[in-house]
């Protein structure tokens, strides 16, 4: 019976040792500030009489805003100069084309382009979910040379393919297609942070189901001794 114990007091401290992905990954802030240029676009559209110049205007003074805001937050003048850039290309495109749609086109786009990503990362045993954790817990690398990590975070990162990003291009393209601009708005704020925290934690469920039972955990990859 203190044998049993034993090990279940071991797995409960290596469960409350081990990180979580919502903690590693995190992102509410970021996702909810990216939301806030396309909102304030359709905002602008619609009260100027469905002005794509004055809604572009709206979006990329409120993408401003919103860096300025992160760089007060301590964020990286990188990440927030590009933030302005997806909004200014955002809202050029769609003055370009007068189709205010096409304010979300970029998006589309790069949903197409991380789905392919994920997908192909998996298939060549480079799961990106590893490569972004593997990253954050300063392992570089190491992770790949345990199996079972590799095979974990190939099965998790199909969660991030289809359970985000595919479903994105879905809805997005379709919306998109039939030139749904206050659709678009909405479905970029529920398919945002809520999206990203359902897939976060669907993956993290994935992830630990994957890894055997004695596995010492993210922090920890089996690396074979050197022969």
């Amino acid at each position: 019976m203190r044998q049993a114990g034993s090990v279940t007091d071991q797995s409960t401290e290596k469960q409350a040792a081990e990180p979580s992905l919502t903690e590693l990954l995190g992102g509410r802030r970021g996702a909810l500030d990216a939301t806030i240029p396309p909102v304030v676009f359709v905002l602008g559209w619609l009260a100027t009489d469905r002005s794509i110049g004055w809604g572009a205007l709206a979006a990329v003074a409120a993408g401003v805003a919103v860096a300025v805001l992160r760089l007060v937050r301590g964020d990286k003048i990188v990440a927030a100069l590009a933030s302005v850039a997806a909004v200014s290309g955002a809202a050029l495109l769609a003055s370009y084309t007068g189709r205010a749609e096409d304010f979300f086109l970029a998006q589309l786009l790069s949903n197409v382009g991380s789905a392919l990503a994920w997908a192909v990362s998996i298939l060549v045993r480079w799961p990106l979910l590893g490569v972004v954790v593997g990253v954050l817990l300063g392992q570089k690398t190491r992770w790949r040379k345990d199996p079972d990590l590799v095979r974990a975070y190939g099965r998790a990162s199909w969660v991030w393919v289809f359970g985000q990003y595919t479903l994105r291009v879905a809805v997005f393209g379709y919306m998109w297609w039939s030139g749904w601009v206050v659709a678009l708005a909405a479905a970029r704020i529920a398919l945002t942070w809520p999206l990203v925290a359902a897939t976060i934690a669907l993956s993290a469920v994935v992830l630990r189901k994957a890894l055997p039972a004695d596995h010492p955990g993210l922090r920890h990859p089996k690396v074979p001794p050197p022969h």
